[in-house]
């Protein structure tokens, strides 16, 4: 079976973080539509998700806002969750998409905010 290229891009993106991990971090993953983008942050050993943020919650979504201040409004929602849980060392898994535009947003304001990738 031929897997389709945002398959291989995201399997290729994974596995180079899953071979560099040994267990002591966990992996902050990063999904984006057109108009909306959340974050989450897995255990990948024992795969749960510990925490997790998206533009689709009320407390995000009540405000006007554009897609760029959308991304920064949930970036410091996701890292005020990570403060209280205690969580300061990711990795950033920003599957198929590019470290540009609205990803880069959401990872420089997670950076600001006190998570180390």
């Amino acid at each position: 079976m031929k897997l389709s290229t945002l398959k291989r891009k995201r399997n290729r993106v994974r596995n180079k973080l899953k071979k560099s991990s040994n267990g002591d971090r966990y992996r902050l993953s990063v999904s984006r539509t057109a108009k909306n983008i959340s974050g989450q942050i897995i255990d990948d050993v024992n795969k749960i998700t510990l925490i997790s943020a998206s533009s689709l919650k009320k407390e995000v979504k009540s405000k006007k806002q554009n897609k760029t201040e959308l991304s920064i409004a949930v970036a410091e929602l996701l890292a005020a969750k990570a403060k209280e849980k205690k969580i300061t060392k990711v990795y950033f898994d920003r599957g198929i998409y590019k470290y540009h535009g609205r990803v880069k947003k959401f990872a420089e304001t997670l950076r600001k905010n006190g998570l180390d990738f």
